[in-house]
């Protein structure tokens, strides 16, 4: 028990010391401040120093960026544009066998929904399980009207094997909606929500963004609706490896599950892409985020709207990007263009005069600058359009005009035996590349052209530009090949043009590439 007698005013009570003390130590603090002050005040008054002067030839960083002006918030833009977003919900029949009662649960390989979370990652969240006891499966996205009568737009991804589509409006309502048409190979979707006429809808952007603009990210995460994000355009024409089309918008705008098929907005209100995927190794937003340009977005629809499906032109080509080695080894001046590895037999290009180990560099005067590019091109034309190539061919370029034909819906590769293949005694070793090749004639399901790989040095050269046991090396240099000596002579040939590397012509499967082999020195 503790005495609570006062104490003399005399003697200073522990709370009076401590509040002593603080006081002292906050004027300590200050008086530094105020000591500095004054030193400065006193160099400026003397000339002795000057602590806030700075040399003459000395420029302030920044003082001639002029200030670009910022919106003060987004609520008036998002005020006007989330009547526009659409919450949206799918059924999918459950087409697992039946009988198999175990207790987890898995979407089946290959299916829609699936292939929705291997893009995304993670667990599967909140409104978006699989339910047994009923048959089926629900999922959930986003999307955004098009126009006042009940067009939307949404992911291929989102409504991909849909029995049934159900959107909810950002007043609370609930609509039916159909599917119209999709486009897997862009990953769009357009669908018709029922139940009225006057249905607010969004523009798509007529202009391109730019990296560092704004932009909003409103959608469905978690299945919680009506969610608004914002962030910047990153980086444009990314390459997720989505497929041939791939010319993503990356945002920083904080995307999650359930955002597909929303849209961004700039700051104009107008939709400058469709949210389709994340980069996500925990499965939420780390602040990369892909979108589908509006420009792709326009085309895709039109097509969906009139017919159901989107056609492309198709030239028949395998194409492979010119790296700065295959560049060097064509004589090209830069690594640009698509290289044609192989055209397909009675294809446009072939009837026209295309062969393998030529360059397109340009679609009717435009320059190519990769094979993404060229896919692109070619297929935002329509088949039986006419198009002018600018193609070198073995050195020098020449022009070709065809006509496009229709993209097929699958492209059947012609298959390659690659069970057991007897190894052959006339295998030539080559230790500086590390291979080791045999006539394909001589190996079982080789086929008669080229040599076949029939060895590979994982340290080698070879290894390290992705050559396999059971590839066919079809051309060295531009020179057929049907022996390891043939191979061998090609390449000492290139050692004395004081080649850097041989473009080599590989089948590998069912297709055909080229790679640029360096050449051993000494």
């Amino acid at each position: 028990m503790h005495d609570r007698r006062s104490v003399p005013s005399s003697q200073p009570s522990h709370r009076s010391l401590s509040g002593s003390l603080l006081s002292a130590r906050r004027f300590a603090l200050m008086a530094s401040v105020v000591a500095g002050l004054g030193a400065g005040a006193y160099g400026l008054g003397h000339g002795s120093f000057d602590l806030i002067g700075t040399p003459a030839q000395a420029q302030q960083v920044g003082a001639n960026v002029q200030p670009s002006q910022q919106p003060v918030g987004f609520a008036d833009i998002v005020e006007k544009v989330k009547p526009s977003v659409i919450s949206v919900k799918v059924n999918i029949a459950d087409k697992m066998a039946k009988g198999d009662d175990r207790d987890d649960f898995s979407f089946p390989p290959g299916s829609p929904m699936e292939r929705f979370f291997r893009r995304f990652g993670g667990e599967m969240p909140p409104g978006m399980r699989g339910h047994r006891g009923g048959g089926m499966m629900t999922g959930q996205g986003s999307g955004f009207l098009i126009s006042a009568d009940g067009y939307a737009v949404t992911n291929n991804h989102v409504v991909e094997g849909a029995d049934r589509v159900e959107v909810t409006t950002d007043d609370g309502k609930t609509h039916k909606a159909k599917v119209i048409g999709s486009d897997p190979r862009t990953d769009l979707a357009l669908i018709k929500v029922e139940g009225a006429s006057n249905f607010p809808y969004a523009k798509l952007s007529d202009g391109k963004p730019r990296i560092g603009d704004w932009v909003l990210a409103v959608g469905n995460p978690f299945g919680l609706g009506g969610t608004v994000t914002s962030g910047i355009v990153s980086a444009i024409g990314r390459d997720i490896g989505n497929g041939p089309y791939d010319d993503f918008i990356q945002i920083d705008a904080p995307v999650n599950k359930g955002n597909s098929g929303g849209p961004a907005f700039n700051t104009a209100g107008e939709v400058v892409g469709v949210n389709t995927a994340i980069y996500s190794p925990s499965g939420g937003s780390i602040g990369i985020a892909f979108s589908i340009p509006a420009s792709t977005v326009k085309a895709v629809v039109e097509q969906l709207k009139d017919k159901g499906s989107v056609s492309r032109g198709w030239i028949g080509v395998q194409v492979q990007p010119v790296t700065p080695e295959i560049a060097d080894s064509l004589g090209l001046k830069k690594a640009e263009g698509a290289l044609v590895a192989e055209p397909q037999s009675n294809g446009p290009a072939a009837k026209a005069g295309i062969e393998s180990g030529d360059v397109i560099i340009a679609v009717d005067g435009t320059s190519v600058k990769d094979a993404r590019e060229l896919a692109r091109t070619i297929g935002g034309f329509a088949p039986g359009h006419s198009v002018k190539l600018t193609v070198v061919h073995k050195g020098k370029e020449r022009e070709l005009t065809l006509t496009l034909g229709e993209l097929p819906n699958k492209i059947e590769a012609s298959a390659t035996d690659r069970g057991d293949r007897g190894r052959s005694s006339q295998g030539l070793d080559l230790p500086k590349l590390g291979l080791t090749l045999a006539p394909a004639s001589s190996v079982a399901g080789a086929g008669k052209d080229g040599v076949v790989v029939t060895d590979v040095d994982p340290k080698g050269a070879a290894a390290d530009r992705g050559f396999k046991e059971g590839d066919v090396i079809l051309e060295v240099a531009g020179k057929n090949v049907s022996s390891p000596a043939d191979v061998r002579d090609v390449l000492a040939t290139a050692k004395t043009e004081n080649k850097n590397s041989v473009l080599v012509r590989v089948r590998s499967g069912g297709a055909s590439r080229f790679v640029a082999l360096p050449i051993a020195k000494g």
